[in-house]
């Protein structure tokens, strides 16, 4: 029996009051056994709205003050750990282990059913970096989708930050590899004050657990490289979107080779430029909006340039009627 067969079965999550969670389970991979959980916070009142957030690469769902906000707008709001990542790691997996982005299908579909299983008939699709990719890609191939109303993206992960000439010829080459050698390895290149420059023990405000979210990941699987590549030249051609959709990016990247003020009010993990210039190639009602000071996930920015984030977002939601 499919588990959309059967009730859901929710339990108190880690972050505490009002917080729930329940598991999907899927068939077996090329690792064994699979699940995927799905959070959800309730809005104060009975609705029919709803939001479905994805993470991003070496991430998951934490933050609770976007959906604190959702919810004080009258949002049900839902959050999935994919697959291998923070709640649904398992014992046998390697981390964010993934061949290819459809594999998300499965959890993504399971989610939408059960959130409108819940009363829900209007759905606001949202990712952050790949889940941004992800879920680009995702409505694209759905788009006649019942319940996916808008789109909101948080700075997509639509290109790799790197040089022109080593996206020419470098990054074929590795995916290449990646499709035939999986868990081969190269330099993730991922800027080392990142995380520091958000969590509590460092230097940033939030705090969410150092397992899920590491702070260095100085090595990345060549099965993820493919992954994102493959998917990236798909986007690269042009893909139609039906529903609104706002794609969001902070106002300038930035390299701090030690830590200052600019790993804090910079995009220093992508290239914001690649995120507008593929932004310009997707058809349909299509709006982009930059963030003054912001970091890579715009909603753990500091306080002014995160209350743009949502001034902005439930501004838009409102012209689009998607807040009625």
């Amino acid at each position: 029996m499919k588990n959309s067969a059967l009730a859901p079965v929710y339990q108190a999550d880690i972050l505490g009051e009002g917080y729930e969670q329940t598991t999907f389970n899927f068939p077996e991979d090329y690792e064994g056994p699979v699940i995927a959980t799905l959070v959800r916070k309730k809005a104060a009142q009975t609705t029919s709205k709803a939001v479905l957030y994805i993470h991003g690469f070496i991430d998951y769902f934490f933050q609770t003050e976007m959906a604190e906000r959702f919810n004080q707008q009258g949002f049900d709001f839902y959050a999935l750990d994919l697959r291998k990542y923070g709640r649904s790691h398992l014992c046998h997996q390697k981390l964010y282990n993934v061949y290819s982005l459809s594999e998300y299908d499965a959890e993504i579909n399971q989610a939408l059913e059960l959130i409108g299983q819940e009363g829900h008939d209007q759905i606001l699709l949202c990712g952050h970096s790949t889940g941004g990719l992800i879920t680009t890609l995702y409505t694209a191939r759905h788009p006649n989708h019942p319940l996916i109303k808008g789109l909101w993206l948080n700075s997509p992960f639509y290109d790799f930050n790197m040089r022109y000439l080593e996206k020419k010829i470098l990054l074929p080459q590795l995916s290449r590899l990646g499709k035939r050698f999986p868990d081969l390895q190269f330099p993730s290149r991922l800027n080392r004050w990142y995380v520091p420059s958000l969590h509590i023990s460092y230097q940033g405000e939030w705090n969410f657990n150092l397992e899920w979210k590491k702070p260095s990941y100085p090595l990345v699987r060549l099965s993820f490289v493919h992954a994102i590549y493959e998917a990236q030249k798909h986007l690269h051609h042009g893909v139609h979107l039906t529903v609104p959709t706002l794609i969001m990016h902070a106002h300038q990247t930035r390299y701090p080779l030690r830590f200052n003020h600019a790993a804090q009010s910079s995009d220093v993990i992508l290239q914001v430029q690649d995120i507008i210039d593929h932004a310009q190639k997707l058809q349909g009602d299509v709006q982009l909006c930059s963030i003054q000071n912001a970091v890579h996930d715009l909603v753990l920015s500091e306080k002014p340039a995160r209350e743009q984030v949502y001034q902005q977002l439930f501004q838009w939601l409102e012209q689009k009627s998607l807040l009625a």
